[in-house]
């Protein structure tokens, strides 16, 4: 039956706290806005300027012309009023755009904003902008062309500050506004609930309450507490749940129903995501994606249901000691939670537009490509929103589809639970190997786990003023399931120091392509990766490659990837987002990484810098994907690496034949040996994607936990059981013993289940 309401009722967002952009100075805030207004400025005729200092004003013959083009460029016809309206807009201007950019940094780390705001004093002073801009006259000063013209300079830099400024400046201007801005939405068209919005059922998971007003700790009692309720926390609580025994799940984040979804971008990644949905490297080349609500990364990923392939599950078997993923277990565990997620392969997944282009390209190029599975219950499951949350509740997540099966045998849960410590039991000793030292004492055992829950607001909602009481959880058995950044930082917490803890970070590094067709694309439609070209995923001969897949298309999810030349073509690129197609060029890495706890809020820091040699994998299929968008019939293709330009195709050769009524070679479509497209691909593979400038995201994350045949090679040991202690286990993508290859979902899900049925058996006394 559809839905009476017209869209969904987002949770809203909870005040700033007060004294929020203390960190600031009333200066450096102007500093700041002054740059952003740079990146996303405004644009209009010279006869309709009326402010000097904060336009630019075009001649007006050159402005209609631009206006008259842009028109002409795009199917979907926005009336010239609105496009001269739209380039006209300027960031600041926006109350919720200033209040957005507060928001962001208020999430920033405390050493970052310091590194930023020492930058925006600088440049605010006669010496710091003589130094860094080349004029005497600080930045806030300056006219707006005077101000995005240094934002250029920046950008072409040979030294690498002005280059993270720039970075750093008009990535923060892009999500931002784009996230903010109607007129965006106006000339595009985009709309930010799905066509036919119907939110599927809501689930009642009868979550845990406590009486605020007691100060001492409430104490729960179960047999099993699973830390965390994402894909392996899930399938991890069902099985359990179904073999009999008590099972709390608990985490940090909140259960959103399908009404409240998919949520507006910036509510979406203060609810959905880890750090508002920013957590970058700490050298800022790179940004992580990472769920953190109720039913996590499961949450908000985008369906894909691929198994562990063989040369990796063989690698697994032979160079870390784990025969179990060579075995028919591990087979079943893969069949056996796919089965239960209704996962639909083959022609029964409908392409979208992005996801065919992918089959096609690859099909007459000879590469080898498959449609992607899908968790999405048998269903069609056309939605291309589900970054933000899925409304229908067609996606198998945890939430949907392994939390509620928990629920009806038992299971019991707690939101807004964010754990501090294992406990363990006071009568065991310590155990050396604990320590990666060896031995043989007695083990530790785990006895529950001890935490601060925050209840919700008076009104049930997550925006209003809400309350903590400390809850201690005793289990005979714990899973720590929160996930790759911070699971390693829970047993770090709880005095575990294996060396491996927290290292062996691999995050499948990817670079973005785009390319616009003439079609209108509506490329917020449609599965989000429905197809996958694996012709370059072993690019080493020992399983290290690029895999290339399609990419969720909603604008602050892609548009913040695409370049910024300068201000102009910017806006005129977004103005043609209805004809453009992305994909990911995602790399198997070799090289790692490292997570570990900021030692001022505790939140997960990431080291990673994508090594040259996994860059050259990813790069090689930015190549081949641009090879694809040309092949199928692609009029522009933009690798979205600093430097490189745009391949703009020429027209389509004449088919007038000569006047001996024969074809010459020049009335032949060359394909991918059309020199000028294999000049702009040799200037690709120059200017290449050496960090850290190329905008390079991560949303797996894995191995921070690794699973090993003993306990100087990892953390855990083959069953999931955590070296040197009892009781204690890690079940999610944290333990594979290297990266998946392939988006990590099931296997994820495959091993959470082999891990607890162990643990079910050994509850019932059995090996």
């Amino acid at each position: 039956m559809a839905s009476s309401v017209a869209g969904p009722t987002p949770p809203g967002l909870p005040p700033l706290p007060p004294g929020h952009g203390d960190y600031f100075t009333e200066t450096q805030w102007t500093v700041l806005m002054s740059l952003l207004d740079a990146a996303i400025p405004s644009i209009t005729a010279a006869s309709n300027k009326k402010d000097d200092k904060n336009q630019i004003g075009l001649a007006d013959a050159e402005f209609k012309e631009i206006v008259t083009n842009a028109q002409a460029s795009v199917v979907y016809k926005p009336a010239t009023e609105d496009i001269t309206s739209y380039l006209a807009e300027r960031a600041s201007d926006d109350p919720a755009f200033c209040v957005a950019v507060r928001r962001t940094l208020s999430s920033v780390s405390a050493a970052a904003r310091t590194q930023l705001g020492a930058i925006l004093f600088a440049l605010s002073t006669r010496p710091g902008s003589l130094l860094l801009t080349g004029h005497a006259t600080p930045i806030q000063d300056q006219p707006l062309h005077i101000r995005e013209s240094i934002l250029r300079s920046w950008a072409a830099s040979r030294f690498g500050t002005p280059r993270v400024l720039f970075k750093t400046f008009t990535v923060i201007a892009k999500v931002i506004w784009l996230q903010t801005s109607p007129l965006f939405r106006t000339v595009t068209g985009f709309p930010d609930v799905p066509i036919n919005w119907n939110p599927g059922p809501t689930e009642d998971f009868g979550f845990l309450q406590f009486d605020t007003s007691v100060s001492e700790p409430a104490t729960v009692e179960t047999d099993v507490v699973i830390i965390g309720s994402g894909c392996g926390g899930g399938v991890a609580a069902k099985v359990l749940a179904e073999a009999g025994h008590r099972v709390l799940v608990v985490e940090k984040g909140y259960y959103f129903d399908p009404s409240q979804l998919p949520m507006p971008r910036d509510q979406g990644g203060f609810h959905l995501f880890e750090n508002n949905g920013f957590v970058n490297s700490v050298d800022s080349s790179i940004n992580v994606v990472a769920g953190s609500c109720w039913g996590g990364g499961g949450s908000i990923n985008w369906s894909v249901s691929l198994q562990t392939q063989g040369y990796v599950r063989k690698e697994w078997s032979e160079e870390h000691g784990l025969p179990f993923f060579e075995s028919a277990e591990y087979q079943d565990c893969l069949d056996r939670v796919c089965e239960f997620m209704g996962v639909v392969e083959g022609d029964k997944v409908r392409q979208s537009y992005r996801g065919q282009k992918l089959l096609d390209g690859s099909r007459k190029l000879g590469y080898a490509a498959q449609v992607c599975p899908q968790n999405s219950g048998g269903k069609e499951h056309w939605c291309g929103h589900c970054h933000l949350g899925c409304a229908s509740a067609e996606k198998q997540g945890p939430a949907v589809c392994w939390l509620p099966a928990a629920a009806k045998q038992g299971a019991t849960f707690m939101e807004g639970f964010s754990a501090d410590k294992i406990l363990w039991d006071d009568s065991s000793s310590s155990w050396l190997g604990s320590l990666g030292v060896g031995g043989e004492k007695k083990k530790k055992k785990a006895v529950g786990v001890e935490g601060t829950w925050t209840a919700r607001d008076t009104n049930g909602g997550v925006t209003g003023e809400r309350k903590t009481r400390k809850v201690i959880v005793k289990a005979k058995k714990v899973i720590v399931a929160a996930g790759t950044l911070n699971s390693p930082l829970i047993l770090q917490k709880s005095g575990l120091n294996n060396k491996h803890i927290g290292r062996n970070l691999y995050l499948h590094p990817v670079n973005f392509l785009g390319a616009y067709y003439e079609d209108d694309v509506k490329p917020w439609e449609g599965g989000i990766i429905t197809s996958v070209c694996t012709a370059f995923e072993n690019l080493d001969g020992r399983g290290h490659g690029a895999k290339l897949e399609g990419t969720c298309m909603l604008p602050y999810a892609v548009l913040t990837q695409l370049p910024w030349r300068s201000a102009l073509s910017y806006k005129l690129a977004c103005l043609r987002y209805r004809h453009l197609n992305a994909w990911i060029s995602l790399a198997r890495d070799r090289d790692t990484g490292r997570v570990y706890a900021d030692p001022a809020t505790g939140k997960p820091q990431i080291e990673y810098t994508i090594s040259p040699f996994d860059a050259g994998h990813v790069l090689e299929g930015l190549v081949a994907l641009a090879k694809i968008a040309y092949v199928s019939g692609a009029t522009e293709i933009d690798a979205f690496l600093p430097g490189v330009e745009p391949f703009i195709r020429s027209p389509p050769p004449s088919n007038t034949p000569t006047s001996s009524g024969e074809k010459t070679e020049d009335d032949y479509d060359k394909g991918v040996k059309d020199p000028r497209f294999e000049a702009w691909l040799d200037t690709l593979r120059r200017k290449g994607n050496a960090p850290p400038y190329p905008p390079y995201t991560s949303a797996h994350q894995m191995g921070t936990c690794r699973m090993s045949s003993s306990p100087e090679r990892g953390v855990v040991d083959p069953k999931g059981k955590v070296w040197g202690t009892e009781g204690l286990y890690v079940a999610d993508a944290s333990v594979f013993p290297s990266a998946s290859g392939v988006n990590p979902m099931v296997t994820n899900m495959a091993i959470a289940d082999w891990i607890a049925r162990g643990v079910a058996r050994e509850l019932k006394g059995k090996k």
